[in-house]
């Protein structure tokens, strides 16, 4: 590589190189000043800037020989990655003290964190996939065990760490079959591969292994155990960046791995896809009827979300792919709203709640934050015409029309099945006497929640420039 493609490459790699050196320049800062609220405030002007440049300045082609891919598919999913840090981080800073969360070194990890992220949207090689895949890891794995005078945020963050160094070693152990098949890391180049010949059972092998290490990222069944127990145990704002901005990146690296390298063995990959869409569908639909704290709640209710994304994934269509990112852009804003909520659930005293019996009474003593929740709940339920409704609608279409008509009944049935958990927190909420007076909600919290509510209630109106920008990313993918 010589001086003049190193610099292009360089180029089209501005927004991650701005976030690595913001991340040493705030780490600096932090270790002088020991100001966790100054790190913090600078760390999310770093996170807008990067976002107004990906808005501003687009740039496609690929860098460091095809490791890196700049286009506008890596540009949405990176967008939405950066809303999920920027709120979460916006969030996090009015709950810090009383999360045990005021230190530094916490925006400092959320950044690293959606470095990894954004590099592993755009990873265009096996090597560059996984470097990125273990930098956003191994940030996540420190956040969620923080909170270290909590015996549950210590607990959740070494079984986050143990599972996820398990499901690291499939990926790895995948995609070294995968370069054993195909002698190639890059996406193009394995792609141009499996065209010229057919695949043999090893490389189905080492696909089947690559998407059992991506799955787990995404918390699909059957590789979704860590999800309840670290979504109950880590500190509420580390529950809201990981429910939010991990997920994008995931699922867009999933998408991209089999439609750019695994796109001629389509009716191989499309098997596997199938069958942990409806695990997810069907267990996030019924393991979380029993659920009473609302944060495990939450958790399975992601499990059986990225079940729905996965089924415009299984469909392999550009209107597949287009649900897909479509999905994913609704599931956040419904997600860190709810999120909101759950971090506005604290008495008087300060102390946080996460109880579903708790938010009893909740339209009498908060109405406003009742009536958001409300819709968030009808919404994550797919009920017409709020935004989750459209998110559904758009991906069991592409599966209807790649003849996948089995999948989209599971699919429907269990969202109706899905429904009655997201109804029961509103009959709490609407028809239960009250028993305890939340504090006063934050300036912070009430933004996020409001602006959310408006969203997904909204979504008739402002969806057209949604699904357009989703229609070009997912266009991108088929050129």
């Amino acid at each position: 590589m010589n001086a003049e493609t190193l610099l292009a490459s360089l180029h089209l790699a501005t927004p991650e190189l701005l976030l690595a050196v913001g991340a040493l320049v705030l780490l600096m800062i932090g270790v002088f000043t020991n100001r966790a609220s100054l790190v913090n405030g600078l760390a999310v002007a770093l996170l807008i800037v990067v976002g107004a440049w990906l808005l501003l300045v687009p740039t496609d082609g690929v860098a460091f020989g095809g490791a890196y891919i700049a286009d506008s598919y890596g540009r949405f999913m990176k967008v939405l990655a950066l809303i999920g840090s920027i709120v979460t981080m916006v969030m996090a800073s009015g709950q810090a003290r009383a999360n045990n969360l005021d230190k530094f070194e916490f925006p400092v990890l959320l950044v690293l964190a959606t470095l990894g992220i954004l590099l592993m949207i755009s990873a265009g090689s096996l090597i560059s996939l996984y470097m990125s895949l273990e930098l956003q890891s191994l940030a996540l794995y420190v956040i969620a065990a923080l909170n270290r005078d909590s015996l549950r945020s210590t607990e959740a963050g070494l079984k986050y760490f143990v599972l996820g160094a398990l499901s690291s070693g499939m990926l790895l152990y995948g995609m070294s079959l995968v370069y054993g098949f195909t002698g190639n890391v890059e996406f193009a180049k394995i792609a141009a591969v499996l065209t010229a010949g057919h695949a043999n059972i090893g490389l189905v092998f080492g696909l089947v292994f690559v998407l059992a290490g991506l799955a787990f990222k995404i918390s699909a069944v059957p590789f979704h155990m860590w999800t309840p127990d670290v979504y109950e145990g880590a500190p509420t704002p580390v529950t809201a960046f990981l429910a939010a901005a991990p997920k994008v990146g995931a699922m867009a690296i999933l998408v991209r791995v089999v439609m750019d390298a695994f796109q001629p063995i389509t009716t191989d990959w499309q098997q596997v896809i199938v069958f942990i869409s409806i695990a997810s569908m069907v267990l996030g639909s019924v393991a979380a009827i029993g659920q009473r704290n609302i944060k495990r709640l939450m958790a399975y209710s992601s499990i059986g979300h990225m079940g729905y994304a996965l089924v415009g994934l299984a469909a392999g269509t550009q209107q597949g792919i287009e649900g897909v990112l479509l999905y994913m852009a609704i599931y956040l804003v419904m997600n860190l709203g709810t999120f909101a909520c759950i971090m506005a659930m604290r008495t008087k005293e300060g102390e946080a709640l996460e109880s579903i019996d708790d938010l009893a009474g909740l339209s009498q003593t908060r109405p406003v934050m009742a009536f958001v929740l409300t819709a968030l709940m009808f919404s994550l339920a797919g009920i017409p015409p709020l935004a989750g409704f459209f998110g559904k609608y758009f991906v069991f279409l592409a599966a209807i029309e790649a003849h996948l008509y089995a999948l989209s009944v599971i699919g429907v049935l269990a969202s109706v099945i899905g429904a009655y958990y997201y109804l029961r927190l509103v009959k709490v909420m609407w028809f239960d006497d009250a028993k305890i007076e939340f504090a006063a909600t934050s300036g912070t919290l009430r933004v996020v929640f409001a602006l959310s509510g408006l969203f997904v209630v909204g979504y008739v109106l402002i969806g057209g420039p949604l699904g357009s920008a989703a229609s070009a990313a997912a266009a991108s993918l088929f050129h």
